[in-house]
């Protein structure tokens, strides 16, 4: 059984690191599975635990910018990014200083990804521990990532020493990810730090879409594998298309289906009109869904019943972007179209 560690049991927690033992650990953004990323043993349990692909390179956590410079070379645009957005949901990839990091750690590449998170109880735990921890999401490789311990407990109980129990997290979809060791910088993964919010300090900043081949290491997590899917099969649906979806349940009456939208959606397209339904709100818009996605689809899970799950698609702005990101993962890039 693994422990749930209070606020008030961080040394403990950081004992367990410093042993070489795995602890979730609260963000803003989703729970990590933190690991000593000074300790390669422990890392490569990090892995096992959660039966994820050795080439995925981890994002190494830090108490504050000076945790970075030990390891990687920073330049004057990363320090005024650091300035600016730390602590936050940001992961800014830098060139590394040889043999600063092992090669488990960054797939073994000559980069790594560092993030300073806004959550003063791991902010603590890393203080306490002495030492920069590897943070994977705290899920079964390939699940929803974990906005709640309970979630962290119901993947990986057993599996590590515990988790450091802050709560629900208050974003729900994992940091940015920007790439700063090439020429131009390149958002290769959305968050709630937004192309906007970035282009005050790096005008020229792009949004990388580019696919990564079967023997490319990726620089950054969720590039190359499938994540973020529950059991169902998630379709996407496109504003117009609610009306055929209704017609769709209708007509598969003997199945119970799952349903994600925002309440305004949910109510003018009179979707509680129909029995088989299984309804999670994604709240009013774009922001209350990325809070929500993770948690309702790992909710729809629980139903073993459920085998196709409706969701809303919204515009690819501001943390839309992210929540998009996210969903077409979920779906494997399927849409309500592409139902048989």
């Amino acid at each position: 059984m693994s422990k749930l560690f209070s606020k008030e049991e961080i040394n403990e927690a950081a004992k367990a690191i410093n042993e070489g033992k795995l602890v979730s650990f609260p963000t803003e953004t989703v729970y990590g599975l933190g690991a000593d990323a000074t300790n390669p043993e422990a890392v490569k349990k990090v892995y096992a635990a959660k039966g994820r692909p050795s080439d995925n390179p981890l994002i190494v956590h830090v108490a504050d910018q000076a945790g970075v410079e030990k390891f990687a070379n920073i330049d004057e645009q990363s320090k005024a990014l650091m300035d600016k957005f730390w602590p936050g949901p940001l992961t800014i990839i830098l060139p590394i200083k040889p043999n600063a990091l092992a090669p488990v750690v960054t797939g073994g590449l000559n980069t790594a990804a560092f993030r300073n998170p806004d959550n003063a109880a791991t902010i603590k735990l890393i203080q306490e521990a002495g030492v920069p921890l590897v943070g994977p999401s705290a899920n079964t490789s390939g699940k929803p990532s974990p906005t709640k311990p309970e979630h962290v407990m119901h993947d990986l109980d057993g599996k590590i020493a515990g988790v450091l129990d802050d709560g629900e997290t208050k974003i729900g979809v994992e940091s940015t990810v920007l790439d700063m060791s090439g020429k131009i910088p390149s958002i290769l993964r959305p968050g709630a730090i937004t192309v906007d919010d970035l282009k005050e300090i790096l005008p020229e900043v792009q949004t990388d879409h580019h696919q990564v081949g079967k023997d490319e290491v990726p620089k950054a997590p969720g590039m190359k594998y499938k994540h973020y899917a529950p059991n169902a099969q998630v379709y996407i649906v496109e504003d117009s298309e609610w009306p055929e979806v209704g017609q769709w349940i209708a007509k598969h009456a003997n199945q119970i289906v799952g349903v994600m939208t925002t309440d305004a959606t949910f109510r003018n397209n009179k979707l509680d009109s129909y029995d088989n339904i299984r309804y999670m709100s994604l709240g009013d818009g774009p922001e209350s869904a990325s809070h929500r996605l993770f948690d309702e689809l790992r909710t729809f899970d629980q139903n073993l019943l459920i085998n196709v799950i409706f969701s809303q698609k919204f515009d690819r702005i501001g943390i839309g972007e992210a929540y998009m990101n996210r969903l077409q993962k979920s779906a494997g890039n399927t849409y309500f179209s592409d139902i048989n």
